[in-house]
């Protein structure tokens, strides 16, 4: 018999019992419902996990401090003395996979514009490596290896700005500035009574060295710390520290700049996700602390890797229902068309035919099963991405763009050839059953 002629047959088979034939196929089209609605649901809280770690900052960024601890093959134990200096952040730069590597310099010092002051936390940074950390502004540039007291603030630096004589002595915290971070003045000091009334009995105090710093640039809001602070030439930051204790300090208290104590954290861009996780060992067995995103990044797949399992688990139980819903009525048509298989033997159809014709439409109603059942976990899927995410709104915030439900290409056809191929296994034991009739006997029967 040829290909088409047994498509034919096996058609107008399932057709001729169609009530058993829907409620066979309503059994393949639960399970694979089932499989891709749960599994979608895995994947849409993977995708929304990522996005959320995403906001947090670069998954390619590995961020590096002087803790100082001991690494080995069980873990952490004791602690040494380490210095994170030039000479480390080069041999870091020098290694196979790194893209980018800063030290940064933290110093708290007191700013001033007008009549308003501000607590601001000053960081010194590699220009060259502002971009490749993901520095963007919004307005003017980012920091060059020339400009000495050039800064770059962050998008909410204003808030903290105040006025000290002001009965209303509260920073901006609702999101307005009373400075203009990019065109005003501004002056900073070590000396964190600059630019407040000096209590008494510290009027002779010495006066506080002052510096006059100019605004270059206004990052864009990136929901970090970058927000909050302010960027300068670290080469630049190095100086200021080192005259500030060649004085003795502001009131009497010397800063530890990076050439005695080394710098307090440093971060490192790694060009490939994939070399995160092994660069950041490598800097623990030197004896830094490492942490990155990617610590977080990994903890949630393996979460999600393990949720996702569970729900398809679950829902291959149906599928394993609707499997033997497909045995059962392959077994039954045989007994029914006995005589026909019987009939078709004596007119030459070979055993394989026979085999295939059962498994053909065992598979049919697999395949059948399979792509109904996708197109029903589409509209269940529209409906918890609208429906269902509303109600989520309506509870509290969620991430933008999120989906509760998400169904990839893959997924869909995966299912689909599962489905069939779940028909056609099903169909093994009846095609075997139909081959070893006797024609004989078969003809014979009622």
């Amino acid at each position: 018999m040829s290909n088409i002629d047994l498509i034919r047959m096996a058609f107008k088979n399932l057709f001729r019992r169609k009530l058993r034939t829907i409620l066979t196929t309503l059994g393949v089209v639960i399970g694979s419902a089932a499989i891709i609605t749960m599994l979608s649901l895995g994947i849409g809280l993977k995708e929304s996990y990522m996005k959320e770690i995403e906001m947090m900052g670069s998954l390619n960024i590995i961020n590096v401090d002087n803790y100082g601890y001991i690494y080995n093959d069980m873990g952490y134990s004791g602690n040494k003395s380490v210095k994170l200096d030039d000479k480390v952040i080069k041999q870091i730069e020098n290694w196979e996979g790194v893209e980018a590597v800063t030290p940064l310099m933290d110093v708290s010092v007191k700013c001033i514009s007008g009549k308003y002051v501000s607590y601001l936390s000053l960081i010194g940074i590699r220009p060259e490596t502002m971009e490749a950390f993901g520095f963007e502004v919004e307005e003017g540039r980012l920091l060059t290896s020339q400009d000495k007291l050039d800064i770059v603030f962050g998008k909410y630096v204003g808030n903290s700005f105040y006025n000290p004589k002001s009965r209303m002595n509260y920073m901006y915290y609702d999101g307005s500035s009373p400075v203009d971070l990019m065109h005003d003045k501004f002056t900073i000091s070590f000396d964190m009574s600059y630019g407040e009334k000096v209590p008494d009995g510290e009027q002779n105090k010495r006066p506080p060295k002052v510096y006059k710093i100019h605004s270059v640039g206004l990052l864009k809001e990136s929901m970090s710390e970058k927000d909050y602070n302010a960027y300068i030439n670290i080469d630049s930051l190095k100086s200021l520290v080192a005259e500030n204790n060649r004085r003795g300090g502001d009131n009497g208290q010397t800063m530890l700049g990076s050439t005695q104590q080394g710098y307090s954290r440093a971060m490192v861009k790694v060009k490939d996700i994939k070399n995160v996780m092994k660069i950041q060992d490598k800097i623990k067995e030197m004896g830094f602390g490492a942490y990155s995103i990617a610590d977080i990044l990994e903890s949630v797949q393996k979460t999600t890797n393990s949720l996702q399992a569970i729900l398809g688990g679950i829902a291959a139980v149906s599928m394993l229902v609707a499997a033997i819903g497909i045995g059962n009525t392959m077994v039954m048509s045989i007994y029914e068309r006995t005589r026909e298989i019987g009939v078709m033997k004596v007119l030459g159809a070979s055993i394989s035919d026979i085999r295939r014709l059962f498994l053909l439409e065992a598979g049919i109603i697999g395949l059948f099963g399979g792509v109904v059942g996708f197109l029903f976990s589409l509209g269940v899927s529209y409906l918890l991405n609208t429906v269902g995410l509303s109600f989520m709104n309506f509870m509290g915030p969620v991430t933008e763009g999120s989906r509760i439900s998400v169904i990839p290409l893959w997924l869909a056809l995966y299912t689909i050839l599962f489905a069939t191929m779940i028909g056609i296994l099903s169909g093994f034991y009846p095609a075997r059953r139909a081959m070893k009739l006797s024609a004989i006997e078969a003809i014979k029967m009622e």
